[in-house]
């Protein structure tokens, strides 16, 4: 059953409890960009898509979604228990010796819910490109998704899987670009300017979606909506989703410092303050 705004936001807040839990558990991880993007995928799992937890790799007759950027495995794992695709308990053992879940999701450890080991970026959208042809073949109109970082985006491979979807019409494919300016290295803008994404994706055959909202759940879930009702008129649809690194809590929020580095006890303690514990910690 979906959620309402309200449950998504109970939900929302519960995740990013998870997420610098989990990142402090193992002194390791990449808080930042999985706290950023937390309301996009509890949207995504707990109201827009159509997914089976009892998870087979086929997934016939379901929606699809493949994280791109691997390394915000802490928010996708969390969705992932939370949606019942595993125990939650199992969220104490990341980045740990002989966990299946690992600093990056692989497929090795059969985990429910990863279909790719991703991590390497650039690569997402072309898996799903993969999928969505492979959709098209066996009949079924089920909607395949991705999320990219922006900063991904400036791997070259991203822009030869840009140039193929609109080329084949794949239009049952939605890719959300979590916008927050800022990767390992610093902003955007000073490592590698993007540019006009919006005039970029458009001038490739894309249908493109801005969200200057990316950390409003009822505005996530409303341009997820928009870009549903846009699937199957021959083309592709990009989102470029304007999110807060590290958002929800204070301290981390808007610095490329949290992209990968965990808090330690006495930040925990202030990030737990800040975040309310509404379906109960692990």
């Amino acid at each position: 059953m979906k959620q309402d705004i309200e449950q998504l936001k109970q939900t929302a807040s519960q995740v990013r409890r998870d997420i610098v839990r989990m990142v402090h558990g193992c002194q390791s991880g990449h808080p930042g960009g999985s706290l950023g993007c937390t309301d996009f995928l509890v949207a995504l799992y707990f109201n827009i898509m159509n997914n089976d937890p009892s998870f087979n790799m086929d997934a016939k007759g379901e929606d699809l979604f493949f994280l791109s950027n691997g390394h915000i495995s802490p928010v996708f794992y969390s969705v992932l228990a939370h949606a019942g695709y595993f125990d939650k308990s199992e969220l104490s053992t990341f980045r740990k010796l002989n966990s299946r879940l690992q600093g990056h999701p692989t497929t090795h450890e059969g985990l429910p819910g990863v279909r790719i080991a991703s991590g390497s970026l650039g690569q997402g959208l072309s898996v799903a490109i993969g999928a969505a042809l492979a959709k098209r073949l066996n009949g079924d109109d089920s909607i395949v998704y991705t999320l990219h970082g922006d900063g991904e985006l400036q791997e070259g491979q991203i822009w030869e899987a840009a140039m193929f979807a609109p080329h084949n019409k794949l239009d049952r494919l939605i890719a959300t670009v979590d916008y927050n300016g800022q990767q390992i290295d610093g902003p955007t803008e000073m490592v590698l300017s993007l540019g006009n994404l919006k005039a970029k994706f458009e001038a490739f055959g894309w249908e493109v979606l801005e969200e200057p909202n990316g950390n409003d759940m009822a505005s996530v879930v409303a341009v997820l909506e928009k870009a549903k009702s846009l699937t199957g008129k021959g083309k592709p649809i990009a989102i470029l989703l304007k999110t807060g690194m590290g958002y929800g809590v204070d301290f981390m929020m808007g610095s490329h410092k949290w992209h990968g580095v965990a808090p330690n006890d006495e930040q925990l303690a202030v990030a737990l303050a800040q975040l309310e514990e509404t379906l109960g910690d692990y």
